[in-house]
């Protein structure tokens, strides 16, 4: 073979490998389970204009559901301010994304810089220095996204530690009508007059608020974390008697243990696990509005539990408001069908169910003894494996031994419906992590 020939068959070779290494890099990097679509709704992948340097899996880190229209913004939103909500990861990643939501505008949300950073410490709106990154959206730093929709920002490199604070700042020069906002964060986030969405020192937050605004998920390139536990609930998993700033919720003290378990050597599902609780919340009914504020289990699944990142298992804990909140004495079947179709939903897309148990409420000023027979029938069903392909015994776990119709005195925060944070830990301890394993059941 001659020297000419032999380099022409080496360029060959280096060729097919390039060919072979960028298809095994694109496969990878966009297999990220990735069901939101952009703002202008025409399926297409945002655009990365910083694709992630290494590979892993996509999952949610964090969170929340979009809840209502918050009231005092319908005239001027967040015209002229940096919104920088503090969140908090369930585990790490290489790199970042975020979803935002205008699900309650009334008209077009303009954002025309947004940032993504690691918070300095605990209780603070400052940004480590060198974790300091701007958001793009397919490629571009600002983004429209309409009434109604929301949109998902390109991949970003940032080192995302597990069981931290990150901070996701959003500015608008202009108002957008209502601001779409979830309620109950239980975490302190911040807000400054002005463009600061790239300022570290926090100086300029000088407004306190208890909400989260227009963020709705926190995504990361994981290594550490093969997929998503989404968990659907009511006040109850909102943690809305929890301490703030303590991420006391019992789906926060779940994450904490499902990873603790694992690095113990224990063989369970590496998953990340987000909070899609909204207080008040039914499985059949909807609040005012147009959209609802409030949406109910049904109304909102697709979006808050499907649509989620790379989900794997979606843990249900609804039906107490469907109980209290109802001017006649609910039907418990008509409660059931409705988790039940919930779990169909799920079924269909190949995602595991675990249903909990619905916890005791007697000492609470809606308790009746026709409305305990109500929870009694529904728990009935779902312990007979009727409803879900597995179990959370909150009932058991929680309720008096004394006195089964109500809270154990520990565990009560006090209004004898929701728990106290010993009882939100007591409600993840109690948590099997088994059923985390396995997939849906196929279907017959």
């Amino acid at each position: 073979m001659t020297r000419g020939r032999g380099y022409a068959l080496l360029a060959l070779v280096v060729a097919a490998i390039v060919a072979l290494s960028t298809a095994i890099y694109v496969g990878v990097g966009s297999d990220d389970g990735m069901r939101n679509r952009n703002a202008l709704g025409d399926g297409r992948a945002p655009h990365n204009s910083a694709a992630p340097a290494s590979t892993g899996t996509w999952v949610g880190t964090w969170s929340t559901s979009p809840s209502a229209a918050e009231p005092g913004t319908e005239t001027t939103g967040m015209a002229d301010r940096s919104v920088r909500n503090i969140v908090h990861t369930s585990v790490g990643g290489t790199s970042a994304r975020v979803t935002l939501s205008n699900l309650y505008g009334q008209s077009p949300l303009s954002i025309t810089r947004a940032t993504i950073a690691v918070s300095a410490g605990s209780g603070t709106a400052a940004a480590l220095a060198d974790t300091m990154r701007q958001l793009t959206f397919s490629g571009g730093p600002t983004v429209v996204i309409p009434p109604g929709r929301q949109v998902m920002s390109d991949a970003v490199r940032v080192l995302i530690p597990h069981d931290s604070d990150v901070l996701i700042t959003t500015y608008s020069p202009t108002s957008s009508g209502p601001v779409t906002y979830h309620r109950h964060a239980r975490q302190v986030s911040y807000v400054a007059q002005g463009d600061h969405a790239q300022d570290t020192t926090g100086t300029p937050y000088a407004e306190r608020t208890g909400s989260w605004r227009y963020l709705t998920a926190l995504d990361v390139l994981s290594n550490e974390s093969e997929g998503t536990v989404v968990v659907l609930g009511d006040s109850l998993t909102d943690g809305i008697t929890s301490t703030p700033g303590t991420n006391s919720r019992w789906t926060d003290v779940l994450s904490d243990r499902l990873r603790s378990e694992i690095a113990a050597g224990r063989e369970l599902p590496r998953y990340s696990v987000v909070n899609q609780g909204i207080s008040g919340n039914q499985v059949l009914a909807d609040g005012l509005g147009r959209p609802a504020d409030n949406p109910s289990g049904l109304n909102r699944f697709g979006r808050d539990v499907l649509e989620r990142t790379n989900v794997k298992v979606v843990v249900i804990d609804l039906g107490v408001n469907d109980i209290l909140r109802n001017p006649r004495l609910a039907d418990p079947n008509a409660i059931l069908a409705g988790l039940r179709t919930l779990v169909g939903q799920a079924h269909a897309r190949g995602v595991k169910v675990v249903g909990a148990t619905l916890m005791p409420f007697y000492g609470h000023r809606g308790y009746t003894e026709a409305r305990e027979a109500v929870r009694q029938t529904i728990n009935a069903e779902i312990r007979a494996g009727r409803v879900y392909d597995a179990v959370a015994d909150f009932d058991q776990a929680l309720r008096d031994p004394y006195d089964p119709r109500r809270l154990r005195s520990d565990y009560d925060s006090g209004d004898h419906l929701h728990p106290s944070d010993l009882g939100y830990a007591r409600m993840a301890e109690s948590f099997d992590l088994e059923t985390l394993k396995g997939s849906a059941p196929a279907e017959l």
